[in-house]
């Protein structure tokens, strides 16, 4: 992708972030229809609905050559990677939407042939705006993101981590290695959003984001911004990310990345996963 198309639709995409997130925010107090998904606390409202198909819309009225590949539905049916494809979360973080009505995010990744081209990332009630182009940095807002080149050792780090992968009946990693990981560090923290948790990486706020399943929509926009940062982004045991599938994710400075992945991941053989 050139980089005066990058621009024109890096300029449409935010600005559709922001026209959606300002709904959000002026009907955050309005009544909920909730519904559930995979299991009881796999949550979907008709926000996540509405904002969904706002995309869809946008996209397919401005770009027709282009694919929506999306959580609630409004998109394409896609068996490879071939072309133009919005990867977008409405909201990613449903239960805090619902809940807490803040600590969410609307995630979107743009993706030439498999490649990374624009990330974004609305911290809807915090009104802030986590962007990058590739080869061009990251940005909170307007400000440039550093570098992620601190070597701040792992004993040192804070590392974003559902601690029930500590719990030895998860069907994903042994949790063994999750105990010692989590000794190991100075702390953990949990956010509920993904797409938070991967701009928290990219700000530098924390040290990495390790998680055992995500779905393409929830790391699209978010691998995108770390990796204009200079960190890294793989599944939990180094492979490439599958954009295209439900993945372990594992997103840090690159100075902890190898260290996480072969002395304290060891996952479960793929027939005892769920």
């Amino acid at each position: 992708m050139d980089n005066q198309l990058r621009n024109e639709i890096y300029d449409q995409a935010a600005s559709w972030i922001l026209e959606a997130g300002e709904y959000i925010r002026e009907n955050i107090d309005a009544p909920r229809s909730i519904e559930t998904k995979s299991n009881p606390n796999d949550l979907v409202t008709e926000m996540d609905q509405r904002t969904e198909q706002f995309f869809a819309d946008k996209i397919k009225t401005t770009y027709p050559e282009h694919y929506l590949l999306g959580e609630e539905g409004f998109g394409d049916e896609l068996e490879n990677l071939d072309g133009t494809i919005w990867i977008v979360d409405p909201i990613d973080g449903t239960m805090n939407f619902v809940h807490q009505k803040r600590n969410f995010a609307i995630s979107i990744g743009i993706y030439v042939d498999g490649i990374g081209e624009i990330g974004l990332i609305y911290n809807v009630m915090e009104d802030t705006l986590y962007s990058a182009k590739r080869g061009e940095g990251a940005y909170k807002n307007d400000v440039k993101l550093p570098s992620l080149n601190q070597q701040r050792p792992l004993n040192q780090s804070i590392l974003a981590l559902n601690t029930t992968w500590m719990l030895p009946e998860n069907p994903h990693i042994e949790h063994q290695g999750v105990h010692e990981l989590v000794k190991t560090l100075r702390s953990t923290r949990t956010y509920g959003s993904a797409a938070l948790e991967f701009a928290f990486v990219a700000e530098g706020i924390l040290d990495g984001y390790l998680t055992m399943t995500l779905m393409p929509w929830d790391f699209a926009g978010g691998a995108i911004l770390v990796h204009e940062v200079g960190g890294l982004v793989t599944q939990a045991n180094k492979e490439p990310l599958n954009l295209l599938e439900k993945s372990t994710v594992l997103a840090s400075r690159t100075n902890i990345h190898n260290e996480i992945a072969d002395e304290y991941v060891n996952l479960k053989a793929k027939s005892d996963r769920s």
